[in-house]
């Protein structure tokens, strides 16, 4: 299927692992000229479609810094905004300083740049904005109290920005992942191996039986949600939050 995005530009965030650099492949795959952004931008390859930049989005600095250079480029078609998780942890015990920490990096950062992008995407009259969450939007996940509540509330600002924007041509969207296999659900399984005095390969199976699909998730398979959002074809799709987890959560 021919998406129709083929020289279209794109900014992906937390570009150089994981789910954004399966996003990254993906959109190149597709004829997307893509700004790949993160911090280790040094060890993102750099092609004829893709451009490694750099950027840390708990520096406010570093932010405004990445708007210009993308302002100078005459901004983006596509902002898939694909920021890290924070520290695992509980709500009890959590500072102001981790809070204000986790919704600089995880939210004002992803505010900022969108907003910045959004006047040349109401002047082309086409835009998409894909903003990669997690299943804990639906249902918390125990001991991730930061990412629960800040990707909350980029949930609320999603829903709200996709009625705003969208007689403008320009779709607004969530992706929810489940248990991908990347860097960071790793982490997460080992951490929770340790706390519970188990292998990680005794809570990856536990895992796996909670899921339909018996399976964690590819970011390939990932990807491939996050680029169809993407596309011209998608353009009826909007203030929607897509599970991409196996089945995992249950809930309507």
């Amino acid at each position: 299927m021919d998406l129709h995005i083929s020289g279209k530009k794109a900014l992906v965030l937390g570009a150089s692992r994981g789910l954004g650099a399966a996003i990254t492949a993906a959109l190149a795959a597709e004829g997307v000229q893509v700004f790949a952004a993160a911090r280790t931008a040094d060890t993102i390859p750099p092609t004829e479609k893709i451009i490694p930049v750099a950027v840390d989005l708990s520096d406010a600095s570093s932010v405004v810094a990445l708007i210009a250079m993308l302002n100078a480029q005459g901004g983006v078609d596509i902002l898939i905004n694909n920021s890290g998780g924070p520290k695992a942890g509980p709500v009890l015990g959590q500072s102001s300083e981790a809070w204000l920490g986790a919704f600089q990096a995880m939210a004002m950062s992803i505010f900022s740049i969108t907003d910045a992008m959004l006047p040349g995407m109401i002047a082309r009259k086409w835009g998409r904005i894909i903003t990669i969450g997690s299943s804990g939007v639906v249902q918390p996940i125990a001991n991730l109290a930061l990412s629960n509540g800040v990707r909350a509330a980029v949930a609320g600002w999603s829903k709200t920005l996709a009625s705003e924007v969208a007689r403008h041509g320009i779709t607004v969207n969530m992706v929810l992942p489940g248990r991908i296999a990347t860097d960071r659900v790793a982490e997460l399984d080992g951490l929770k191996a340790e706390k519970t005095g188990t292998s990680i390969e005794a809570v990856q199976e536990a895992s796996r039986n909670e899921i339909p699909t018996g399976r964690y998730g590819t970011p390939d398979e990932f990807a491939a949600v996050a680029v169809f959002l993407a596309s011209s074809q998608a353009s009826y799709v909007t203030g929607s939050s897509v599970r991409v987890d196996g089945g995992m959560i249950r809930g309507l």
